[in-house]
C-alpha cells in the first residue's frame, strides 16, 4: 500500500489515476482486513494473488510515469487523465475496467503457476476477492456520482457507466484465465490471446472514458430531496 499512498500523494486529486488509486486503496485496505480475519479458503494464496495483481497496476503506473510502453488497457485512463469533461466514476471505471479485465486473469495464470496448483485451487478465494469488490461497487458509485440521481437513466453518464458490469467483467476475468491455462503448452497461441485480450479490454476503457457535457451542480441533499 505505501506504493499506491505515494501515487496519492504526487498527483492532484481530479487527476484520472489519482481517482482510481483512491478506490483501489479502499479495496486493498479491505482486502487487506480480511486476511488478517481468516476470511479466505487459502489466505496465502489470496495473499499471493493480491500482491501480483496489484504489482500490474502499479507497474503500469510506474511505466507511465517514466514515459515506457504501458499496456492497452491502461492506456486510455492515462491518455485521458486530465481531460476535463471527463468525469470521477468513469476514471474510476475505466480502472476498473483495465485491473480486473486485463490484470486480474494474468496474475491468477502467474499465481497458479508459482504455486503449482491447479485453477480449481483459487476458485473460491477468487469469488470472495469478486464478492468484495462487488460490495464496495455501490459505495464507490454513489461517492462518485456528481450529478442526477443514479435513478435517471438519461443522465449520459448514467448511461455510459451503467453500460459497464463489474459481475460481467469478473466472469470474463476468469474465463480469459481458464482459456490462458489451456494454451499454456502453445506459448505463441498464448501470447496472442493476451496481446488480444490487453487490446480488446483498452478500447472498452476508451469508451467509457468518452468526454461528456458538464453535469448540473447537484449535491447528495439536492438528491435526496429530488428522490422524495
Amino acid at each position: 500500500m505505501r506504493r499506491m499512498h505515494r501515487i496519492g500523494s504526487g498527483l492532484p486529486a481530479g487527476d484520472g489515476v489519482a481517482v482510481f488509486n483512491r478506490v483501489y486503496l479502499s479495496v486493498t485496505r479491505e482486502l487487506q482486513r480480511r486476511l488478517a480475519t481468516g476470511w479466505f479458503t487459502d489466505p496465502a494464496g489470496a495473499e499471493e494473488l493480491g500482491a501480483r495483481f496489484a504489482g500490474r497496476y502499479l507497474d503500469a503506473v510506474e511505466a507511465s510515469r517514466r514515459g515506457s510502453r504501458t499496456p492497452s488497457c491502461w492506456r486510455p485512463l492515462f491518455h485521458f487523465r486530465r481531460h476535463p469533461s471527463v468525469h470521477a466514476l468513469q476514471f474510476a471505471t475505466a480502472g476498473i475496467n483495465a485491473h480486473i479485465g486485463h490484470d486480474l486473469p494474468l496474475a491468477l495464470l502467474e499465481t497458479c503457476e508459482a504455486r503449482g496448483c491447479e485453477p480449481d485451487a483459487l476458485e473460491s478465494d477468487f469469488e470472495r476477492i469478486g464478492d468484495l469488490l462487488t460490495g464496495l461497487e455501490e459505495r464507490i458509485r454513489e461517492e462518485l456520482m456528481p450529478g442526477p440521481d443514479l435513478l435517471d437513466v438519461a443522465d449520459p453518464l448514467t448511461h455510459l457507466v451503467g453500460s459497464w458490469s463489474l459481475e460481467m467483467a469478473r466472469s470474463g476475468a476468469w474465463a480469459a484465465f481458464r482459456a490462458l491455462w489451456g494454451l499454456r503448452g502453445l506459448p505463441e497461441l498464448a501470447a496472442d490471446f493476451a496481446q488480444r485480450l490487453d487490446e480488446s479490454v483498452g478500447m472498452a476503457g476508451r469508451c467509457l472514458l468518452t468526454p461528456l457535457p458538464p453535469l448540473p451542480r447537484c449535491g447528495r441533499r439536492d438528491r435526496a430531496e429530488r428522490a422524495r
